[in-house]
């Protein structure tokens, strides 16, 4: 990749006194010169910060050490997701790493600082997989790191050395969309999919949370990573203190128009829905009379829906007459059926599904959606001729699941419950949830409610359980339609259309059940109809930016060489034989 406004090292010799873009100055550290960065943290005014950068630039951290610093760079943001939920953390988190990648003596050394910070990233955000993946957590970091390396380079050719005006200015909105198309890339289900997209982590803010209806959780990632960029470039560049505060302002009317353009409308009504939350019980078999014994204390309680959580019947219901009748007769008991989740080898094809199944009053009323995006390692392994050794590291699915082909709306019967009727569910399994446009494909066809069905209870004791419940605020607000996250040990939540928690959070370890009243959405969100147009325009920004070669002249300068200066001269030049 080739970033226009790069840095480009000169060669060796007699530098120009002065430049607009070097910050050099006659008589630098031979370490300093054109196309090197002169230590640009320098006279920040943090304590520590002008000899840290000093060493930095004059190559005293380098290879490994260097490497190992941006790795643990890299990691901080994890902070910001649950569980430790420190939200605010996200918009300074990023500021050390582009600190350290802005020094950078090149673009290649940039390149690995953004490599190495990507794998720290992946790894803090995906710590919980190692009990699963062992060793193979960290090959899976490594190439996904890889993702960062261009926008390292970029990195340093935005905010690298002493930048002018205009190129800070750019930055603000060229290194937020060269993240962003990073999230959009390891968001491919094949790379593992989007977990831990930075403005997830924002998950409870009400003015985020407006900002995702708008241009959905992209345009938060977007403003995150914006407003970490003016702060790395007010604390760096002291001259450009002034556009960095412009740039935390702009960020700030943004905030405000979102608040404005994403006001969630009303609709007509609530819906009742009972979650049943086995809790961790051991094998199936127990985890079904448990999850029927919940249900049935639900009677009496006028629901329009019942659900439970991912893999609570480990039977194919179209070979076990008897089972399906039992869960139409709990459906009878509490009048409102039933939507269950089927992991089981089904006999009308071959393959292990997981499906959400809905049961009425006279048993399976035949909505069926089978999972479509399923989890790489846990319930299939990427190419497995090749990495099928992981299963004998990990515990990676010994037999690949299979995949539905399209999603479902389903239509509830008609039950004596408050809500209106034909009411219908949008349903989503397991990490569907972090996908925004499963959500926002469910709501275009018409669904008035989300239901997430998930298991976590391989990693009770880690963060994933909390993280994985916060996704559903953002699926809600970026629709307009309630949440329902039904799991079978816990979290358990539910959102309303505008992304705010209804009702009580069930933790891990619980086995209980939970009855939620969920206001129903009105329009469709600006997200809803317009799509990831952030992404769009981040992706256009790039464009721009890889296309702007020639402009460079029109404002954006490779530092190291004055405008209209001489050319730096080799070692052997002589004032007869300029550059040779």
């Amino acid at each position: 990749m080739r970033i226009p406004f790069a840095h480009r090292p000169a060669t060796t010799g007699t530098a120009p006194a002065t430049g607009a873009d070097t910050g050099t100055t006659p008589g630098a550290d031979a370490g300093e010169g054109p196309g090197r960065d002169p230590g640009p943290d320098a006279g920040t005014g943090v304590p520590g910060a002008g000899s840290a950068a000093a060493a930095l630039s004059r190559g005293r951290l380098r290879g490994a050490g260097r490497s190992g610093l941006a790795f643990f760079l890299g990691a901080p943001p994890a902070l910001a997701f649950p569980e430790p939920g420190l939200w605010w953390w996200a918009y300074l988190a990023l500021v050390p790493w582009l600190l350290l990648i802005r020094t950078a003596p090149d673009q290649r050394r940039a390149g690995l600082d953004g490599w190495c910070g990507g794998i720290g990233f992946m790894v803090a955000v995906h710590h919980w997989l190692l009990p699963s993946l062992h060793v193979f957590l960290l090959v899976i970091a490594a190439l996904l790191g890889l993702l960062w390396l261009p926008w390292g380079r970029l990195v340093r050719a935005m905010l690298g050395g002493s930048p002018s005006p205009r190129r800070a200015a750019a930055a603000l909105l060229v290194v937020p969309s060269g993240w962003l198309l990073v999230e959009l890339v390891r968001s491919w289900q094949g790379l593992g999919g989007p977990w831990g997209l930075l403005g997830a982590s924002q998950w409870q803010v009400p003015a985020a949370l407006r900002l995702a209806s708008v241009g959905g959780v992209w345009l938060v990632t977007l403003l995150v990573v914006a407003v970490n960029t003016a702060v790395a470039l007010f604390l760096a560049v002291p001259p450009l203190r002034r556009t960095a505060v412009v740039g935390l302002l702009c960020c700030a009317l943004l905030v405000g128009l979102g608040r404005w353009a994403g006001a969630p409308s009303r609709g007509a009504g609530t819906v009742r829905i009972a979650v049943v939350q086995p809790g961790p019980i051991g094998p199936p078999g127990l985890r079904f009379d448990r999850g029927e014994e919940l249900t049935s204390s639900l009677t009496g309680q006028r629901l329009d829906l019942v659900v439970w959580g991912e893999s609570s019947v480990g039977m194919d219901l179209a070979a076990r007459p008897d089972v399906t009748a039992r869960l139409a007769a709990l459906s009878r008991a509490v009048d409102a059926p039933l939507l269950v989740n089927v992991d089981a080898r089904r006999s009308d094809r071959p393959g292990i599904f997981k499906s959400a199944i809905l049961v009425g009053r006279d048993g399976a009323t035949g909505a069926r959606y089978d999972k479509m995006r399923l989890v790489p390692f846990g319930e299939y392994v990427p190419a497995r001729p090749v990495l099928g050794w992981a299963t004998a590291v990990g515990k990676a699915a010994g037999e690949d699941r299979r995949r539905g082909a399209a999603p479902v709306v389903m239509t509830l019967p008609e039950a004596p419950g408050p809500g209106p009727a034909g009411l219908r569910i949008g349903p989503l399994i397991c990490f569907e949830t972090a996908f925004p446009d499963m959500s926002r494909q469910l709501a275009r066809d018409g669904a008035d409610v989300l239901v997430a069905q998930s298991s976590t209870s391989t990693f009770q004791e880690s963060w994933a359980p909390a993280q994985h419940a916060s996704l559903g605020a953002l699926r809600a607000a970026e629709t307009g339609r309630p949440v329902l996250h039904a799991t079978l040990t816990g979290i358990s939540a539910a959102y309303g259309p505008d992304g705010h928690p209804v009702g009580p959070r069930l933790g891990t370890g619980r086995g209980t059940t939970a009855v939620y009243a969920l206001p129903l959405g009105g329009e469709a969100t600006l997200y809803d109809r317009l799509g990831d147009w952030a992404v769009y325009g981040a992706f256009a920004v790039i464009v721009l930016v890889c296309l702007a070669g020639p402009g460079r002249r029109r404002g954006f300068r490779t530092p190291g060489r004055a405008p209209g200066g001489p050319r730096a001269r080799t070692a052997r030049g002589s004032a007869g034989r300029p550059g040779r």
